[in-house]
């Protein structure tokens, strides 16, 4: 859970992970995957606009306050967040430096499909030190069910992104949708990346929805996620021999957990890590995942975030993650796998079997990472 809060009566300074929604749900794109569309319909609204000044301010203000001197990271997430507006963006930087009289060190990200950036956004994003996660899928095939909201493919306006970004300096990864179509096309998604530079990479599995059966069937099955993971860790090995590292999320915790080093990657220590997710009308919400009504623990205009901590469906969600299924705790990959990752995509999908092709295939390979310890 979170850090403790005090030693004879004095707060600690603490780390805590923001992911802020400042346009909601609300998006210039239809991605046919979408899983925030999806879960949004659950809720008894699903829209919550654009957040305020007022909001975000009221924001900014407590989880400084609740960080007491360590470390934030604001992430911004949608939707496409960028709908928002610069100027949000640039009063929320603004607001963040007037308040923080206690000298915590605050992070920026933002994950976005690209498509509003300009040379404003970039230098906006290199003055202020903001990580970017650019949503693109792989080549014009991986990436095809990536639209606008008429149709219009969305993968010329995502690389001009890309060019834009490297141009100004602006760190930036890319965050793929693993599709069947991506799952059982490694070879030619990961030479696309390579040839565009792109070295920094997460591959995440099409999560099906909550809410209906899907009528359409973009969702590898385990046994393809299996053999993509095999085939794109020997790619991965083979880079990182030949001194052309590319740097994949998943892969990069699954070698910390065989080098007995803590995971970063939430859900890959075995559990769910404690954050929140503030959407636009200041409800917070304990995983971006499951940002539902089920799961609402308060709100950042009436509630400080010591008692959004102390809400017990925040303690019951992360409580309810900690134990192993007794499977995962007799299978011989556990000390590498940790119990398959993130809760939702076990919702999704069980992925034991696309782990265990995984291991028995490439386990031996992960020892020539042992000399990064």
């Amino acid at each position: 859970m979170f850090s403790n809060h005090s030693i004879g009566g004095r707060k600690l300074p603490k780390t805590i992970s923001v992911l802020v929604k400042p346009a909601s749900g609300r998006c210039n794109a239809s991605c046919k995957y979408c899983f925030y569309k999806d879960e949004a319909s659950l809720r008894e609204q699903s829209d919550f606009g654009l957040m305020s000044l007022e909001t975000a301010e009221n924001l900014i203000a407590k989880a400084l306050d609740f960080s007491n001197g360590g470390r934030i990271f604001f992430t911004f997430q949608g939707g496409e967040p960028t709908l928002a507006g610069l100027d949000f963006f640039k009063r929320f930087v603004a607001a963040v430096n007037e308040k923080n009289l206690s000298g915590t060190t605050v992070f920026y990200g933002l994950q976005t499909n690209g498509s509003l950036l300009t040379k404003a956004w970039a230098k906006f994003f290199k003055d202020n030190d903001f990580l970017i996660g650019l949503s693109l899928d792989g080549d014009k095939k991986a990436d095809r069910l990536r639209t606008f909201s008429g149709g219009t493919p969305l993968f010329d306006s995502t690389v001009k992104a890309i060019n834009l970004l490297t141009e100004y300096g602006v760190q930036f990864n890319v965050l793929s949708v693993l599709t069947k179509y991506s799952a059982n096309n490694v070879e030619n998604v990961y030479a696309f990346f390579k040839r565009h530079n792109l070295k920094y990479l997460q591959f995440v599995p099409c999560l099906r929805p909550l809410s209906e059966k899907p009528t359409e069937d973009f969702y590898p099955t385990p046994k393809e996620y299996g053999n993509f993971l095999t085939k794109l860790f020997s790619l991965y090995v083979k880079d990182y021999l030949s001194g052309d590292f590319v740097s994949e999320r998943k892969l990069d915790n699954f070698v910390r957990n065989y080098l007995g080093l803590p995971a970063e990657l939430c859900g890959m220590n075995g559990h769910c890590n404690a954050g929140f997710v503030v959407e636009a009308n200041g409800n917070v919400y304990p995983c971006d995942f499951y940002a539902t009504d089920e799961y609402l623990l308060g709100n950042v205009n009436r509630q400080s975030f010591f008692e959004i901590a102390k809400n017990p469906k925040m303690i019951e969600f992360l409580q309810s993650s900690l134990k192993p299924r007794e499977k995962c705790l007799s299978c011989k990959y556990f000390r590498v796998c940790r119990g398959g990752g993130c809760r939702r995509e076990r919702q999704s999908e069980d992925f034991c079997e696309a782990y265990k092709i995984f291991f028995e295939n490439s386990l031996p390979a992960f020892s020539v990472f042992e000399n990064e310890n």
